[in-house]
């Protein structure tokens, strides 16, 4: 069923703007563990700010709490070190930020730079920790994916399956994970492995993200062919293909809910983010449409559920940023800002949505039904 309301309005009173950026604000994450909000631009540089408690119109972070993490060395910004991808560890204590000159970084919560990891011969586009924190993964234009060893910060192992570019990687567990490309292919591989313990074929044009259901059994994959799939890895063909999108689906989230999940006893959801100004919410039991989330008028590139799994950010190039009622597939709040929102992300509350934005500002919106 196609939904669309008016919803209703956050003002711009209740929001708190982060100014300091000099270009697009690409990514941003809270940490898992505190109230610091981090930031990656294409001026080269990411931000780590503390966002103090209470409703967001009243607060404005002095320069004191915000950390500049310069990836670059003499004053100009040069154009190659933009910051592409950035990822906290599990604990909150660490900060790993991934550029277009091939380099991950490792940051302290208070903006110290601790490592840098040089071996990809191309930008990063994705980095992501394990939930044990030993292991970091990286996934660059140079075709491979790297596992770091965070103790010795060392290259564990270099993976070179793909033929063109590696667009993301996501753990499956503490040893495991996928890598997807835009040779088309996914590849499930394994610490320790020299070829790939699966692989995933289907899609017929380039695989833009891959995510873990929260149990990792289930591996979702979407792509600029339009469709999202479900792959197992009891079988080779994937287990649902979802063929509603009109456009290219630049990404997928997992709802939070379901076995393993803080939520248990909440249905298994899949959200697809596209080019046709829609997301889908998936309904993964049985593989059907549960809504068509209709609100944006432009490309979506970013979605997000809520710790508690009863909410969905999204936001668009339409410069609105939406929160869904997932149980009734409709927009309950929306903030529209000063220009395309490239990412969106809660707070480990709940409580607080931070959204970037091309006009070089990231904006916290407090949230409460």
């Amino acid at each position: 069923m196609d939904v669309t309301t008016t919803p209703h309005e956050i003002s711009s009173a209740d929001v708190t703007v982060l100014e300091g950026h000099i270009s697009e604000v690409f990514a941003c994450a809270w940490s898992p563990a505190s109230s610091l909000l981090a930031s990656g631009s294409g001026d080269s540089t990411a931000r780590i700010w503390t966002i103090s408690d209470g409703p967001c119109g009243s607060i404005k972070p002095s320069p004191a709490s915000i950390h500049v993490l310069k990836h670059f060395k003499g004053r100009t910004n040069e154009k190659n070190k933009e910051v592409t991808t950035l990822d906290w560890n599990g604990e909150g204590s660490l900060l790993a930020t991934g550029s277009y000159d091939g380099q991950a970084r490792i940051w302290s919560g208070d903006g110290e730079l601790k490592q840098t990891l040089i071996k990809h011969k191309g930008p990063i586009f994705s980095l992501k920790w394990n939930r044990k924190g030993d292991f970091l993964l990286s996934g660059s234009v140079d075709k491979t994916a790297i596992v770091w060893d965070t103790k010795t910060w060392q290259c564990k192992q270099q993976f070179e399956f793909h033929s063109a570019h590696t667009l993301d990687v996501d753990w499956r567990n503490n040893s495991s994970f996928a890598t997807c490309s835009n040779d088309k292919m996914i590849y499930v591989c394994k610490i320790g492995d020299p070829r790939p313990v699966k692989t995933f074929s289907g899609h017929e044009s380039d695989v833009n993200a891959i995510k873990w259901d929260p149990s990792g059994s289930l591996l979702a994959s979407c792509s600029d062919d339009w469709t999202a799939k479900v792959w197992s890895l009891k079988q080779d063909k994937c287990v649902y293909d979802f063929k509603e999108h009109t456009k290219e689906i630049y990404t997928i989230k997992w709802s939070p809910t379901g076995p393993g999940t803080n939520n248990p006893n909440q249905q298994l959801l899949l959200a697809s983010a596209s080019f046709d100004s829609s997301i889908k919410l998936w309904e993964v039991e049985q593989g059907h449409l549960l809504y068509s989330l209709a609100g944006h008028s432009q490309s979506v590139y970013s979605v997000a559920f809520s710790p508690n799994g009863e909410y969905l950010a999204s936001g668009s190039q339409d410069k609105s940023l939406h929160i869904w009622s997932v149980k009734e597939g409709k927009v309950v709040k929306t903030f529209r800002g000063r220009g395309g929102i490239f990412e969106v992300c809660w707070n480990k509350e709940g409580s607080k949505i931070a959204a970037c934005f091309s006009n070089n500002t990231v904006c916290v919106v407090d949230f409460r039904m």
